[in-house]
């Protein structure tokens, strides 16, 4: 009987004072933990189940607030989001709902996220995200071009000589008045074997993505996580760093 398993370890980075970063995977969520050890949960393909990490906005208040609402808010919704459509639904209540929590907290006012994530079907799979969070297809690596982001970043060009920005044009809260969003969402087909890497930009900024590529092909499950996160790490761990690799496997 086809499975999946999803390894996963948020980590708070070497220079951010606490981890903003939140995670759901199926009913369970990690909210602003401190791990080095990752973790491996089983699940059968069937019953939609959602991987997502929501990323605080830096610099605002309230972002590790944020983050966990959202992810327990997919966390709960994760059995009902059994197309398009529903996805896009329920990420517009997340944006609803930072808004309205920010509205009763003077204290959270302009808090926000970023979300990026999957729902798993049985025969495909849902990828979404606002912000720049991302979900890249890491099936088949150690080929060029075989390391494909399949989320939509919402951000500008990076400037002249950078590799990346911190700037995203869009995220799930974040203002002082309410701004609705336009979640981008598609399907993909799904087939055993393939793997998918859900993570936020504490991974993807400071970590090239030759690096991902050749460290995804040299190891899978926790050993994965584990060398991905050490290779942030190594480059500064300037941001905190959330992942989830995420493999379909056909038993027969």
């Amino acid at each position: 009987m086809p499975y999946t398993t999803v390894t996963a370890l948020s980590h708070p980075g070497l220079v951010r004072d606490q981890n903003e970063d939140s995670l759901a995977v199926g009913p369970w969520t990690l909210c602003g933990t401190t791990s080095e050890n990752p973790q491996t949960l089983g699940f059968p393909l069937g019953n939609p189940l959602v991987v997502a990490v929501a990323d605080g906005i830096g610099g605002q208040p309230g972002g590790e607030v944020a983050s966990g609402l959202v992810a327990r808010r997919l966390a709960s919704l994760g059995p009902l989001l059994d197309s398009e459509q529903a996805v896009r639904d329920a990420l517009n209540a997340c944006n609803h709902a930072v808004y309205e929590a920010a509205e009763h907290d003077p204290e959270l006012a302009t808090m926000g996220t970023t979300v990026a994530g999957v729902v798993i079907l049985g025969s495909e799979l849902i990828v979404f995200n606002v912000g720049d969070s991302r979900v890249l297809d890491v099936s088949r690596p150690g080929a060029p071009g075989t390391l494909r982001q399949v989320s939509v970043d919402d951000s500008p060009p990076p400037a002249p000589g950078r590799r990346t920005t911190s700037i995203v044009t869009q995220a799930l809260g974040g203002a002082l008045r309410f701004s609705a969003v336009t979640p981008h969402v598609s399907t993909v087909p799904l087939v055993g074997g393939e793997r998918f890497l859900v993570c936020t930009d504490g991974l993807t900024d400071p970590v090239p993505e030759e690096t991902l590529d050749e460290l995804l092909t040299a190891h899978d499950g926790g050993r994965a996580v584990f060398e991905l996160w050490k290779a942030a790490i190594d480059a500064g761990g300037p941001d905190n760093i959330t992942l989830a690799l995420i493999t379909v496997v056909d038993d027969d």
